[in-house]
C-alpha cells in the first residue's frame, strides 16, 4: 500500500480513538469476564445438579459454549469491518454485548422458571460470544492504523491493556460484593449488580465509538478501489486461507499462548482456588486484581520493546520465561495454598505475560494486508480462543477431577507455551522490518 495516500490524523484524533478503543474494549470484557468470576454463584442458581462438582461443570460449559459462536462472529464482523469501515464493526459488537449482559442481569433463576433460565442464559452466553469474536480484531485494527508507523507495537499494546483494566475492574467488583454483603445477599441479588451496571455499555459504548473517525488507512484503501489502483477484495475470508496459509497459522499458535494463559489464570485459577484449594472468595478477587493490574501496567513497556526490538524477539523471550515461571510458581501454590502464594503466583505470571501479552495485537494485525487484516486477525485470534482458551476452565477442572493431581492445568499450560514458541518462529522475517514501519 502506497503510504502518501493515507492521510495523518491529528493527535486530538489519535487520543479520541485510543480512549475509544480502551474504554470501549474494558467495558466488552468487564461483561464477559463477570460471568467468570460468578461462575459459583451461577453454577447454584441456574445449573442445579445431582453435585456440585456437575453444577459447576454445567457453569463452565455454558462458558466455553460462547467460544463456539466466536469465530462465526469473528468472521461475520471481521468481514463486515473489511467492507464497511472498523467503526461502524466496533459499534455493531458494543450493542451486541450490552443485550448479551443485560439479560443475565434480569434472567430469573431455575428456581423460578424452571429449565427455562439456564437455556435463556446459554442463549445470553451465545450473544456475548458473537460480539466478542469481533472487538478483538475491530478495536485492534483501529489502534494499529491510527498509530504512528513506529509505535504500531506500542500503541496495540492498549487492546491488552484494556482487557486487564476489564478483569481488574471485575475483581474489584467482585471483592467489593463479597465483603460488603453477606452470603445471602450476594447469592439473592448482589452478584447481578455488575450485570445490569454492564448493560451501559451499549449507549455509553457507542457514543464514545460514534465520535471517531474512519480508519485512515481503510479510508486510503477504498479510495485506491474507487479510482481503479486496486482491485476490491469481495471475498475476504478466501483470499486470507488462499494467500496467507502461514501467517494464519503463525497467527493462532502465537494467540494459543496468550488466550491459554488468560483463561488459565484470569479465569480458571480463582474458581481452582476456591473449589479446589479451599481459599476465601475475598482473597481469591483481590488477588486477581492485583495481578491483572500488574498486566495493564507492563503491556505498553512490551509493546514499546517491540516497536525497537522487534515483534518475534519480546515475544519467544517473554513465552519462554513464563513457561519457565509457570510451573514453580504453580506448584507453590498447589503445594503451600494460601493468599501469599496465590498472589505470587498470579501476580509473578501476570508479570511475565504481559509481555507476549502486549505484543500479540499489533502481531495478529500488522501480519496481513488491509484489505483482509480484520477477517485475519479475528478468525485467527478466534479459531486460538476457541481450541484452546474458551473450553480451558471446563477442561483443567476435568482435568483435575480425573488424574486427581492439582498439578495438572499446569501441563495445559505448558503445552500452550510450546504451541505459541512454534507460532512465533513462523511469524515472517519482515516482522521486524513492519515494526518500524518499512513494510505494511
Amino acid at each position: 500500500m502506497d503510504m502518501h495516500l493515507k492521510s495523518t490524523p491529528s493527535p486530538a484524533m489519535v487520543r479520541k480513538v485510543v480512549i475509544a478503543s480502551v474504554l470501549g474494549n474494558a467495558f466488552e470484557w468487564f461483561d464477559f469476564a463477570i460471568y467468570g468470576l460468578f461462575a459459583v454463584t451461577i453454577a447454584r442458581l441456574y445449573f442445579p445438579a445431582d453435585s456440585e462438582f456437575a453444577s459447576l461443570m454445567l457453569t463452565l460449559a455454558t462458558f466455553g459454549v460462547s467460544f463456539a459462536v466466536r469465530p462465526v462472529g469473528g468472521v461475520l464482523l471481521g468481514l463486515y469491518g473489511d467492507r464497511v469501515g472498523r467503526k461502524k464493526a466496533l459499534s455493531v459488537t458494543i450493542a451486541l454485548m450490552a443485550i448479551g449482559t443485560g439479560m443475565i442481569g434480569v434472567l430469573p433463576t431455575h428456581a423460578a422458571i424452571g429449565v427455562a433460565a439456564p437455556v435463556l442464559m446459554v442463549l445470553a452466553r451465545l450473544i456475548q460470544g458473537f460480539s466478542a469474536g469481533g472487538e478483538f480484531s475491530g478495536a485492534t485494527t483501529m489502534l494499529m492504523e491510527f498509530a504512528p508507523a513506529n509505535r504500531r507495537g506500542f500503541y496495540g499494546s492498549f487492546q491488552m491493556c484494556s482487557q486487564a483494566l476489564a478483569f481488574a475492574v471485575g475483581a474489584m467488583v467482585a471483592w467489593l460484593l463479597t465483603v460488603n454483603l453477606s452470603a445471602h445477599d450476594l447469592e439473592a441479588w448482589g452478584w447481578r449488580l455488575p450485570f445490569l451496571v454492564g448493560i451501559l455499555i451499549g449507549p455509553v459504548g457507542w457514543l464514545i465509538r460514534s465520535r471517531v473517525d474512519e480508519s485512515p488507512e481503510f479510508l486510503a484503501y477504498t479510495n485506491q478501489v474507487e479510482r481503479g489502483e486496486q482491485r476490491a477484495e469481495k471475498t475476504p475470508l478466501k483470499t486470507l486461507l488462499r494467500d496467507y496459509p502461514k501467517e494464519g497459522l503463525a497467527s493462532i499458535g502465537v494467540a494459543v499462548a496468550g488466550t491459554v494463559s488468560a483463561y488459565v489464570f484470569v479465569f480458571f485459577l480463582p474458581i481452582f482456588a476456591k473449589k479446589q484449594l479451599g481459599l476465601s472468595a475475598a482473597d481469591v478477587n483481590l488477588s486477581t486484581c492485583l495481578s491483572t493490574a500488574v498486566i495493564m501496567i507492563f503491556c505498553p513497556i512490551a509493546g514499546l520493546l517491540s516497536d525497537r526490538y522487534g515483534r518475534k524477539s519480546v515475544l519467544l523471550l517473554s513465552m519462554a520465561a513464563y513457561g519457565i515461571a509457570a510451573f514453580p510458581l504453580f506448584s507453590q501454590l498447589v503445594s503451600a495454598p494460601s493468599f501469599h502464594s496465590l498472589v505470587a503466583a498470579q501476580m509473578g505470571v501476570s508479570l511475565l505475560m504481559s509481555f507476549f501479552w502486549g505484543v500479540t495485537p499489533v502481531t495478529l494485525t500488522e501480519i496481513f494486508p488491509v484489505s483482509v487484516r480484520s477477517t485475519g486477525a479475528a478468525v485467527t485470534y478466534n479459531i486460538a480462543v476457541l481450541i484452546f482458551g474458551g473450553l480451558a476452565p471446563f477442561v483443567n477442572i476435568w482435568l483435575v477431577q480425573a488424574t486427581g493431581s492439582n498439578l495438572a492445568p499446569i501441563y495445559y499450560v505448558e503445552a500452550s507455551v510450546l504451541i505459541g514458541i512454534a507460532g512465533v518462529l513462523l511469524l515472517p522475517s519482515t516482522m521486524r522490518a513492519r515494526s518500524v514501519g518499512l513494510a505494511t
